[in-house]
This record gives C-alpha cells, structure tokens and sequence, in this order.
C-alpha cells in the first residue's frame, strides 16, 4: 500500500469557545463527537470510518456537517495508492460551550442573592468562561498574550472550626490586598476580575478492576 503526504500544516488551537448555537448544535451529536475526537489527530475521512468501524458515507455526512461549523479543518492531502484523499484536523483539542447559548436560562451571577451559595459560584465560574471566551478572539487579533492568573490547591481541614478559621483569614486577606492596590480612578490602568472559588473536592474514583467482578451461586 503506497501511501505519501502531500502537504501537512497544523492549524490545531489548545481550546476553542463555542459560541454559537449552530455550531453548538453540530458538536453535540454523539457520532459527531466521536468523529471529531478521532480527528484530533489529522486523517481522511476513510480513515475515520475504518478506525470507528462506520459507514464511510455516514461519516462524510458528518464531516461535511463538522466542516461547515467550522469545527474540522483540511489541513493537507495524502496519496493513497491513485487515489488523494484530504486529510481533516479537529480545529481545536478542547472545546468549550459559552453559557450565553442558554440565553436567558443562562446562569447569571446579577439574579443571585445568595453570594455563599453553590448556585453563585456556578454563575461566577460561568462568568469567567463567558469573559475569557471573549477576551481570547481580542487578544489573538492584537497578536497579544491574554493576562490570567490561576491558583489552584486542595486543604484538607482537620474540623469544621480549622475551615471556618481559614475562610476568615483568607477573606481579611483578601480584602486587605485589594484594598491596597485597587485605584478605580487610575489614569491608563487596567480593570481586573479576581474570583475566589472553594467547594468540597471530589473523591477519586477507584480504579476499575481487569477482572469482571463473577456471581456465584450455591
């Protein structure tokens, strides 16, 4: 089997914010899903077919679909025996849903009394996603590095009064630093948002065991 590429060029983003609910909508089904992450990696569509066991024409539909929202790109050719084929790359290695395709079902940190509840963090974690996903496009345009800062730890609280007492300190903290360097009237500066999250962090879960667990009867 002869076999050549032609021309190869990656195109391929770290992450990519869906924001449009066409393109939302031709990512969510479960075939296309599949296909787009065999094409993490670029191939035909041939190959997608033989790799996942399809129909070549249910995949060149879905393909065809996955191109026109703008989630596949080509990003060369191969030769295959005396046939070219196109090879296709996933735009991005992750994709992420903007929460602005809930419209207004859309979690909204301003509808949220309870600032210490679950449902305001997730509004405030929906912020971040919906900013960052705005701000990267800009960033990229000006051909400039998007500023983030991320800290990220898990503390193990020996009593409820240790996290009681850590969540006092932090937030005098907290509110001690910001005090001193906030300047909203500052010529020339430069607004930041700076969010705190905190929940309960989840168990690991237990790896899954080679040998099928048998019943037995007596």
């Amino acid at each position: 089997m002869m076999m050549s590429v032609v021309q190869l060029a990656t195109v391929q983003a770290a992450v990519q914010v869906l924001d449009a609910a066409e393109t939302a909508s031709a990512l969510l089904d479960p075939s296309r899903l599949r296909i787009l992450t065999a094409l993490r990696e670029p191939d035909s569509s041939a190959g997608v077919a033989r790799t996942l066991g399809l129909p070549r024409q249910r995949v060149g539909h879905h393909v065809r679909a996955l191109e026109a929202a703008g989630l596949l790109t080509c990003v060369g050719e191969r030769k295959k025996r005396n046939c070219i084929e196109r090879l296709l790359q996933a735009t991005a290695r992750a994709y992420v849903l903007a929460p602005r395709l809930l419209g207004e079902l859309g979690l909204s940190a301003d509808e949220v009394r309870d600032r210490f509840s679950s449902t305001y963090l997730l509004a405030a974690a929906n912020r971040v996603i919906e900013e960052v996903g705005a701000l990267r496009p800009r960033a990229e345009a000006a051909g400039k590095k998007l500023p983030t800062l991320t800290l990220q730890t898990e503390v193990r609280f020996a009593s409820a009064r240790s996290q009681n007492e850590f969540l006092e300190e932090l937030l005098a903290a907290f509110s001690e630093l910001v005090s001193r360097h906030h300047r909203p009237d500052a010529p020339g500066g430069r607004t930041f948002r700076i969010s705190l999250l905190g929940h309960p962090a989840l168990a690991p879960e237990p790896p899954a065991s080679p040998f099928p667990t048998q019943e037995t009867t007596s």
